[in-house]
């Protein structure tokens, strides 16, 4: 997305059918790019299996350093 604000706004209201029945959302991790072509590769990365593990282990270090900030508890 060119503008995350709009985008994530877009969500909680309700407006993407994927994350509509689960919402609210917080917005707990981005990541900018300087072009389309590397966020798409980036994005396609991510969604992988590789890039799965690679995010849970970005976010599980993060809050097991930030407990108070944990959303889910």
């Amino acid at each position: 997305t060119e503008d995350l604000k709009i985008r994530t706004k877009k969500h909680n209201d309700g407006f993407v059918a994927s994350t509509k029945k689960r919402r609210p959302l917080l917005l707990i991790y981005f990541e900018g790019c300087i072009n389309q072509k590397d966020a798409l590769r980036r994005e396609k990365y991510l969604k992988s299996g590789n890039g799965k593990i690679y995010i849970k282990s970005r976010l599980r270090h993060y809050y097991a350093n930030n407990k108070s900030e944990n959303p889910t508890g």
